[in-house]
């Protein structure tokens, strides 16, 4: 079983590494390569993983390589974990936004349309190349923001599924709080990629969510950044990402205030670079848990396993709609409980969503269709209506502010602008 990882120079990639060393049985890889443009940290992280593999006496052979059409050559699946444009681009995407009082963040509002813009056409790309050397390869995208690429990857005919660790995380909080393994945790998760909420907890059938929320309301809203009155009132667990919905004033406050996000991962893989060059390293290091990313390499390696061993059982994907929430178009993507098999994701049944939530839903879906359609054509137009379209901008003189800010922040990966 042959495994691509394309942004394999990635500093999140030890974290893979180790989640592949540790679950061998469920994910059997005999090669795994990691694809890079970065040869520099190629070396280091592919390093760092041969030695991650022989502590924990993994078989698998790595390689590493800048050259993708050798790399994907025969691979079953290929995970995608590539940033267009790296940190200094993340950094714009966090603060040019703010000058207009517009939440800056990588995924979401102006910043989060930025990147899609960037890396649309670059996954795109790579999907195809990866379609011309091996058609029946699975491509799982962790690529943010990971609802319009795996709509634009599944719109090309592409066999893909989007990945996010966000429901993994919240199973494997809930579990500890419960006190049960977290195999035994299904969640009714709902919404987009990065716009979902928790609407039950169930452990051996039984909703357990009043339960978490009558005992650990403190502890779930201090991990939100929430009060604890909201999510006692609304009864579900949103997912931190809703902050910038639920409290978006608030938060741009907050991110006037101190340094970006972008700032404190770059000094952040700094640190990690320094520490992968050193030989006597065979573990991902501790600091690899500030960069992000919790539960990632359990989340891909369930996801990947499910895809090339067809076992049908139930993860989170983003996966095409197709019916599943009846008030969205049927090509939008939706981030919902799947079973999972050699055919690919088929989402649950859902319980119809509430209007409270249904109704940001339908209009971040909106706003993904104009984005991906920017992405896709260009042109000033489609950036200005999709910036309209967004619930976090909506108003004539921020969206003509900020369309022009997006496209001077990135005419060097624009090829209309």
């Amino acid at each position: 079983m042959k495994l691509a990882v394309v942004g394999g120079g990635s500093t999140y990639t030890p974290e893979l590494i180790d989640g592949f060393a540790r679950l061998r049985d469920d994910l059997p890889l005999t090669e795994l390569v990691l694809i890079d443009p970065a040869a520099d940290r190629l070396e280091l992280i592919g390093g760092l993983a041969r030695r991650i593999f022989a502590k924990q006496g993994h078989p698998g052979r790595i390689t590493w390589t800048d050259d993708l059409d050798a790399g994907v050559d025969g691979a079953d699946a290929v995970l995608l974990q590539l940033r267009v444009g790296g940190q200094a681009a993340r950094n714009q995407d966090e603060t040019w936004p703010l000058e207009c009082g517009c939440v800056g963040q990588e995924t979401t509002g102006a910043g989060g349309l930025a990147k899609a813009l960037r890396t649309v056409p670059v996954v795109l790309d790579i999907a195809e190349r990866v379609r011309r050397r091996n058609p029946d390869a699975w491509i799982v995208d962790f690529t943010n923001p990971v609802g319009i690429v795996t709509r634009a990857l599944l719109t090309h005919g592409h066999k893909a599924v989007g990945l996010c660790n966000v429901a993994i995380g919240f199973q494997r909080k809930f579990a500890r709080l419960l006190d049960v393994t977290p195999d035994q945790v299904e969640l009714e998760h709902v919404g987009l990629n990065h716009l979902t909420w928790e609407r039950a907890v169930r452990v051996d059938g039984e909703d357990m969510l009043p339960k978490l929320l009558a005992e650990h309301a403190d502890a779930i809203a201090e991990d939100l950044h929430m009060p604890r009155s909201l999510v006692e009132r609304l009864g579900v667990v949103p997912s931190y990402y809703l902050r910038y919905y639920y409290q978006h004033d608030e938060v741009v406050r907050e991110l006037k205030s101190k340094p970006s996000r972008a700032a404190e991962v770059a000094a952040i893989e700094k640190q990690l670079l320094d520490m992968y060059g050193d030989p006597a390293l065979d573990e991902k290091p501790e600091l690899l848990g500030k960069r992000g990313g919790a539960f990632y390499s359990e989340a891909a390696v369930a996801l990947t396993s499910s895809l090339l061993r067809d076992t049908g059982d139930i993860q989170v994907v983003n996966t095409l709609n197709n019916g599943t929430l009846p008030f969205l178009p049927d090509d939008a993507v939706i981030e919902v409980p799947a079973a999972v098999g050699a055919h690919g994701p088929r989402p649950v049944p859902v319980r119809p969503l509430e209007p409270l939530y249904a109704g940001l839903v339908a209009g971040v879906t909106a706003y993904e269709h104009l984005a991906l359609d920017a992405a896709l054509k260009g042109g000033r137009d489609r950036v200005f209506e999709a910036l309209l379209a967004h619930p976090l901008i909506g108003q004539i003189a921020y969206a003509d502010r900020l369309t022009d800010d997006l496209i001077a922040h990135n005419r060097e990966h624009l090829t209309w602008a």
